[in-house]
């Protein structure tokens, strides 16, 4: 029989959140642009699949050439995937791609297309994730135990005293984990970490099932036929690696950060000290916001606040919302927290890690993070 899962309530919005949506709603008024995508959104979406396409078109056509050009396009390839995650996909599930629901939910299917399931992830992800962000036992993505410690009421084990050495190859194993492990292991539980979920029928179950029928299909079965040499093999896991590796450490930088506030629930309800948007300021932490090139490539992940207090935006307006969404936290007395550059945002992520590898609970909820 499946545990009880907990109950977490956030407190009544004292006026908060209602006044951002006014100062966002305004600023789209004024500027006389939809928060979905536009032409802009098709552009960029065209050149990351034209960069996937080409790489994996080069490497199926010259990768034989050399070990060393077969790992420089086995890379680009994996780069271009994670481009299509951070970006096409991102947003698609999100349902800020374009104001069609469908045209939206098309391409958020591009998550089933590079591995992983849209339908799981929309659960772990969109319900989860961006409802109880660093709520530990609501939000999965704070829950790599035994092998990392990313809350701090979480237990400390010996081997976490090392953490902030051995996390960042780890992560590296993220994508392989996600496609063949964590997808499998959730739908025959039927929940993602300690949350049910309804599990998929009909059309959504054939397309999980599809997906990662075209995923394998590409990634495996075409340049084994192609290169007909057990190297395909370690190029596979090379290029998963660099896709772990980049999809963890970006998602990381936001929320597993000494500034990110934590909470914990246990079994039985759980009232949170802040309202909803409050929580999300508070445990999220932006990064790199004036570097153009890596907001554009990783789909505006680096304005992390702004994506979680209005998921349904596309992530090109998220520069221009930022001053909007900071002026708002000062007005209200809400910590609106940004790391200048990606360096202090790594720096910032490996002081956490070794911080709560060397902590007791108590003593890191009270000098690492600012918890509730």
């Amino acid at each position: 029989m499946s545990p009880t899962p907990p109950r977490v309530r956030f407190q009544p919005d004292p006026g908060f959140h209602a006044d951002l949506k006014r100062r966002v709603e305004a600023h789209f008024a004024a500027c006389g642009r939809a928060p979905t995508g536009g032409p802009a959104m098709v552009f960029k979406t065209a050149v990351i699949l034209a960069w996937f396409g080409g790489s994996y078109a080069a490497l199926l056509a010259w990768g034989g050439a050399s070990p060393g050009l077969a790992a420089a396009l086995t890379l680009s390839v994996a780069l271009a995937t994670a481009g299509i995650g951070f970006s096409v996909m991102h947003d698609g599930n999100h349902g800020a791609y374009a104001r069609s629901s469908r045209v939206s939910r098309a391409f958020g299917f591009a998550l089933d297309l590079v591995g992983a399931s849209s339908y799981l992830w929309r659960f772990k992800h969109n319900v989860q994730h961006h409802t109880y962000a660093n709520v530990d036992g609501m939000d999965a993505d704070v829950d790599a135990s035994p092998f990392l410690r990313l809350a701090p009421s979480q237990p400390l084990r010996r081997h976490h005293r090392a953490q902030h050495l051995y996390a960042w190859p780890m992560y590296g194993v993220l994508a392989v984990k996600w496609w063949f492990v964590d997808d499998l292991a959730d739908l025959l539980r039927g929940r993602i970490g300690r949350l049910p979920f309804p599990r998929p029928r009909g059309g959504e179950l054939l397309a999980l099932v599809a997906g990662k029928a075209v995923f394998l299909g590409w990634a495996v079965v075409v340049p084994a036929l192609v290169f007909r040499s057990a190297w395909v093999a370690a190029f596979f896991l090379l290029g998963a690696s660099a896709l772990g590796a980049v999809l963890a450490t970006v998602f990381q930088l936001a929320h597993a950060v000494p500034e990110a506030a934590f909470h914990a629930v246990t079994a039985g309800e759980r009232r949170l000290p802040t309202g909803w948007a409050e929580h999300q300021v508070r445990a999220t932490v932006d990064f790199a916001r004036g570097n153009r090139v890596l907001g554009w490539y990783v789909g505006g992940l680096n304005f992390q606040v702004e994506h979680h207090l209005f998921p349904q935006v596309c992530h090109l307006h998220y520069p221009a919302l930022a001053p909007i969404v900071e002026a708002a936290c000062a007005d209200h007395g809400v910590p609106y927290r940004a790391h200048a550059t990606l360096r202090a945002a790594l720096a910032a992520h490996h002081r956490f890690l070794r911080a709560l590898g060397r902590a007791a609970p108590a003593a890191a909820m009270k000098g690492v993070c600012a918890a509730g």
